[in-house]
């Protein structure tokens, strides 16, 4: 991931931080753009042993927007992506909530039936 995605990314954090999801894509990239935070730990396990104050922030952000039953199943669905794209990593995707003590009401898990 190149310096310029990261600076887009900050950029993003920023716009989306208060909103609320709907079904789009549009509004996934919101949703990953704020787990996209947590790249360094996803990828190399960095900071360690935890993600760091950023990362558990946009995850407490990522709670706060998934507030309903379906803003909570898209936010899933997204997720479930993310474990998709950043695979053979997806068990560090799955440990960010535990690791910041985060209950999103779902499982980050490749199993993890998101209309539930």
């Amino acid at each position: 991931m190149g310096s310029r995605t990261l600076m887009m990314i900050g950029t993003m954090l920023t716009l989306f931080s208060s909103v609320t999801l709907v079904s789009s894509t549009e509004e996934c990239a919101s949703a990953t753009s704020l787990v996209t935070t947590c790249y360094a730990f996803i990828t190399y396990g960095t900071p360690n042993p935890f993600p760091g104050s950023p990362c558990c922030n946009a995850m407490a952000s990522l709670k706060v927007i998934a507030d309903t039953i379906e803003n909570r199943r898209f936010a899933c669905r997204c997720l479930m992506g993310l474990i998709a794209t950043y695979n053979p990593n997806a068990y560090a995707i799955a440990t960010l909530p535990d690791f910041c003590q985060v209950s999103l009401g779902f499982n980050i898990d490749p199993n993890t039936d998101c209309n539930l």
